[in-house]
């Protein structure tokens, strides 16, 4: 068994975004998740933020508000620490390993608005397999930072393809967009597909049809 751990670093707006290669940190294991608090900093931010869209922050219900809202960022904004468990495929398994409707949110990085979907995610396996949980894991990683959903796809499918070094890799994220539904063009039902194929997934035309089917976006 081999394991990588990654550690749950909370990711500041305006920060420079993530490598689609990201190497793990090593030396974190998972724990219980901590309550998230805010740094007075953005407490102070969403308080002067909120005063000044004309908010009364005076009143009883809202008096705490900026602490909340900032707390709420703060956990959307923060993955667990997980530890990336690999086994030997000792079976010589070599067919498509595929979770599918794995539940997502992101926050997109132009409003700071959630977007919010399923993702389907699979591989065909090399030397090793990985524990089933951790896909949806690295879809947390890579999702609790500002983000756009294209970014998002070919991240989750280039670490896998770097961490286990299989057959290939694919990532299929539907998902709707606050940004879209709720303001601007306010086109609520609206969703957004991306995919990412890698290695044997993107150069046979069968697989690749394969692993469209199963993702029920052939």
């Amino acid at each position: 068994m081999a394991t990588t751990s990654i550690s749950g670093t909370a990711a500041a707006a305006g920060a420079e975004p993530a490598r689609p290669l990201e190497k793990a940190a090593r030396g974190i294991r998972a724990g219980r998740p901590r309550p998230h608090r805010a740094p007075e900093t953005a407490v102070s931010g969403a308080r002067l933020l909120l005063s000044g869209l004309g908010i009364d922050l005076e009143s009883e219900s809202l008096r705490r508000t900026p602490e909340r809202m900032a707390a709420a960022l703060a956990e959307l904004l923060t993955p667990r620490p997980f530890e990336l468990t690999t086994f030997p495929n000792d079976g010589g398994y070599d067919e498509l390993i595929v979770a599918r409707g794995i539940p997502m949110r992101s926050l997109c990085e132009h409003h700071m608005l959630p977007f919010v979907g399923t993702a389907h995610i699979g591989y065909l396996p090399g030397e090793r397999i990985l524990g089933l949980s951790k896909l949806a894991r690295v879809l947390e990683h890579f999702s609790h930072r500002p983000q756009v959903q294209e970014r998002l796809t070919t991240q989750v499918a280039g670490w896998l393809q770097e961490q286990l070094d299989p057959a290939g890799v694919g990532v299929v994220i539907e998902a709707e967009h606050l940004c879209m539904t709720l303001r601007g063009v306010q086109a609520p039902g609206t969703t957004t597909v991306t995919s990412s194929l890698l290695g044997t997934l993107r150069d046979d035309g069968r697989s690749r049809a394969e692993f469209l089917a199963l993702t029920h976006r052939c």
